[in-house]
């Protein structure tokens, strides 16, 4: 048999194995009611300069994908779309990965925190503390807050509802890898493909990815501070003891109670700073054409390139609140705030203030509106400051 023969013979041998494109298989579940199924959600599988790849979740809320394009590639986004449910965008690589989806909050305050991971370790904990409070799966409710969804058998969720965020009180969000929790140099927990995501309204505002190639069983992930802003602290360590009570030492999250112990904001490059602030002018001139949704997404983009740019989030509250997503509007007025600096700070954050203050009012949480017109005042004093405090003692007296 000739060389052609054979190498021709073993071609279409192997072509059955390739013929066939992979698929990515994803499931969808509910954030807040456990092991609930949702069927007809719309998955995307999404890179820049390639067609997206489609398929609607079945009865078992599975969904399979066959892409043109290797999930594992770089930049590869997954999309999960829901009638009544925020819209999750996850980084991939994905295949065999189970994603659960939030429904719309309503509260001016509230927050929800879910948390997915891969098929090990079978148990992540979630931990959430503030005075007076430590939300687990051994206390499940707490003032204001409660975990809605304990999971004990790998991939989740495990999620936290913040009903009301109390105004003046810090938190702190931390993963807990109860399955090695005697095994404080474990790398399990960085292996686990565990990601973190963080809902206010119905916006999806912040995602977090367990960072790899570490050591330890506990990932605290963010502290609240008492204006309600969120910080970034996404560390990977071991607990000095165990507790009997969950198997964590709860100090080491009470300590980012005390005193401003955050990890260092993030400082963009010359050219992100450049496209920032490019994708900030493209949104103001979608705002003032009335294209709330293109403004909103131009501004989000801009600070995904740099998560300081304190003007791209005052008007991004704006564009919020002009669209109706009020939660949303009330945490980008507060990143504007915490962002503020330079000669023109104290004017930025009465303003800010003052945006939260007419929120609160309309919505007739008058001793909220009050504390806010205040510190618009204490910022930069004002006669429509002051008109306003006047109004809201007069409403609360009577």
């Amino acid at each position: 048999m000739s060389r052609a023969v054979v190498l021709a013979v073993l071609t279409a041998l192997a072509a059955p194995l390739t013929a066939e494109p992979a698929t990515v298989r994803v499931q969808v579940l509910s954030a807040v009611v456990k092991d609930q199924k949702i069927a007809g959600a719309t998955v995307i599988l999404q890179k820049n300069g390639a067609q997206s790849i489609t398929a609607v979740t079945n009865d078992r809320g599975d969904a399979l994908l066959g892409p043109a394009f290797s999930e594992k590639d770089e930049g590869v986004l997954l999309l999960l779309k829901k009638e009544g449910y925020s819209t999750l965008v996850a980084k991939c690589p994905c295949d065999g990965m189970t994603y659960a989806i939030s429904p719309v909050m309503t509260g001016l305050d509230g927050l929800r925190i879910v948390l997915n991971w891969g098929a090990e370790p079978a148990d992540l904990d979630s931990h959430v503390v503030y005075p007076g409070n430590h939300i687990f799966w051994n206390a499940k409710i707490g003032r204001q807050a409660n975990l809605d969804v304990d999971d004990r058998d790998a991939f989740g969720p495990e999620t936290i509802t913040v009903d009301r965020k109390l105004f003046g009180e810090k938190y702190v969000y931390a993963v807990h890898d109860y399955t090695n929790q005697t095994l404080p140099t474990s790398d399990a927990l960085s292996r686990s493909r565990a990601k973190v995501f963080v809902y206010i309204g119905q916006t999806l505002i912040r995602s977090y990815y367990v960072p790899t190639g570490r050591q330890g069983n506990l990932w605290t992930v963010f502290a609240i501070d008492g204006q309600g802003e969120l910080h970034d602290i996404n560390t990977l360590e071991g607990p000095r003891t165990i507790a009997s009570q969950n198997g964590l030492d709860v100090s080491l999250l009470r300590r980012h109670l005390e005193g401003d112990t955050y990890a260092q904001s993030f400082t963009a490059t010359a050219d992100a700073v450049g496209d920032a602030h490019r994708l900030n002018k493209l949104g103001e001139q979608a705002y003032h054409a009335k294209q709330l949704d293109e403004a909103i997404d131009s501004y989000r983009r801009a600070l995904d390139l740099d998560p300081n740019f304190g003007q791209a989030y005052s008007n991004l509250g704006l564009a919020y609140q002009k669209a109706g997503r009020i939660a949303e509007a009330i945490w980008a007025n507060r990143k504007a705030i915490a962002l503020a600096s330079g000669e023109s700070a104290g004017t930025v954050r009465a303003s800010s203030y003052y945006n939260v203050a007419r929120i609160y009012e309309q919505s007739g949480q008058i001793e909220d509106a009050l504390l806010q017109y205040e510190l618009a005042q204490k910022e930069k004093p004002g006669k429509v400051y002051a008109d306003a405090i006047a109004r809201m003692r007069a409403r609360l007296a009577r």
